[in-house]
């Protein structure tokens, strides 16, 4: 398997980086999230959000296929911070690797942060399994998504301790 990690450009690839995240939502999340909000992200929601938001996104292709993507950038909550936005892989791709290297390829842009966040479901044990192998810890904090019906967690990379 030839997988390129590259910037996301064009437009194939910003349809390619939605069909990513709508099928990834409807594979991962039935059963952790409200069925309405899944019934709710189309595919052409995913399309508006990847044409609205092309910055600081990295695709997996194979060939030329997108068939994952990580979105990074500065912490909402702490600019000092940076902050793994989304990392996203078809299922079909899980377990080979790509996960990871979208992982790496997100830590080197933001390799000017000590410390790096991100969230996800709490229900989610394989996220947080990946997380966890990647360097993550949990940090304590949690909240809950009324609109998708579930509570997110927190988990932190702090690159130069291990103290959250």
């Amino acid at each position: 398997m030839d997988i390129e990690i590259k910037k996301m450009e064009t437009e194939d690839e910003t349809r390619g980086k939605a069909y990513v995240h709508w099928r990834s939502w409807h594979d991962t999340y039935p059963g952790l999230v409200n069925p309405e909000y899944l019934d709710k992200l189309t595919l052409e929601k995913c399309e508006e959000i990847a044409f609205s938001w092309p910055d600081n996104l990295l695709v997996a292709k194979d060939k030329e296929r997108v068939v994952g993507f990580v979105g990074y950038g500065q912490s909402t909550e702490n600019p000092e911070d940076g902050e793994i936005f989304a990392l996203y892989v078809l299922s079909g791709y899980l377990g080979t690797g790509i996960g990871k290297r979208l992982m790496d390829a997100g830590l080197e842009k933001l390799k000017e942060y000590p410390k790096i966040h991100v969230w996800l479901l709490k229900e989610n044990r394989r996220a947080f399994r990946f997380y966890e192998k990647c360097g993550f810890l949990p940090d304590g904090n949690e909240k809950m998504s009324p609109s998708v019906g579930a509570v997110g967690i927190r988990m932190t990379l702090n690159r130069f301790n291990n103290d959250i």
